[in-house]
């Protein structure tokens, strides 16, 4: 945190903490995009062909209706992948797909330094296999029992993926910040009586003074 937060007194640091969303806050940039695109480059295939089936059915992934395997086998038919090239299978795809994330370091190094009485969790609209591959990461033990979309079969901007946020959190919503990089999640937990931080990782620092002001009780 930077030195506003970490001089605050303990009593209001008590009161208040942070939720986070996981694409595009711990993330450069859309975990989407990012995987689309790779996907595209290793095939030879036209990126909007495959954004096109891509973004068609990956609601399904949200809210863990298929699996990954199920979702690359679909992807791979409508997108001519594996006629592309006929060697490049399941495993391939997920370890590209996996390969795809590009961590936002600046905000992995604030939840590290966030005090220990700041509790901090998550809700993301998530992927099988990805939000495995994210609930072993040694950082993303900091975290309070993080929320999965494709754990719960519901994504944001659903009031009930904030319920659970909330549930999740053990604290009332109003005493937590929730973090996202989409102004519609945002207004979706203001309205669910959380208060909102918009996120965008080339204002960094501005958004550090901002999540310390709250912490703090401080104007924001």
């Amino acid at each position: 945190m930077s030195s506003q937060a970490e001089q605050a007194t303990g009593t209001a640091i008590q009161a208040r903490h942070v939720a986070f969303d996981w694409g595009g806050v711990f993330t450069v940039g859309t975990f989407d995009g990012r995987s689309t695109q790779r996907l595209a480059e290793r095939l030879g295939l036209e990126v909007e062909a495959v954004r096109g089936s891509y973004f068609q059915h990956v609601r399904q992934l949200e809210v863990g209706a298929w699996s990954l395997k199920q979702f690359w086998e679909v992807l791979a038919d409508e997108t001519g992948a594996t006629r592309a090239d006929p060697a490049f299978g399941y495993g391939h795809f997920e370890s590209l797909y996996l390969g795809s994330i590009l961590n936002n370091d600046p905000m992995y190094a604030l939840l590290a330094r966030l005090p220990d009485t700041v509790r901090a969790g998550l809700l993301s609209n998530n992927y099988p296999v990805v939000s495995d591959h994210l609930r072993g990461l040694k950082a993303f033990g900091r975290l309070h029992n993080p929320v999965f979309s494709n754990e719960i079969g519901i994504k944001k901007p659903d009031p009930a993926s904030f319920a659970a946020l909330e549930t999740a959190m053990g604290v009332p919503a109003a005493q937590v910040a929730f973090v996202d990089d989409v102004q519609e999640n945002i207004v979706a937990a203001e309205q669910a009586g959380f208060h909102g931080l918009i996120y965008d990782h080339t204002r960094h620092e501005d958004f550090e003074r901002r999540l310390a002001a709250w912490l703090t009780g401080q104007p924001g």
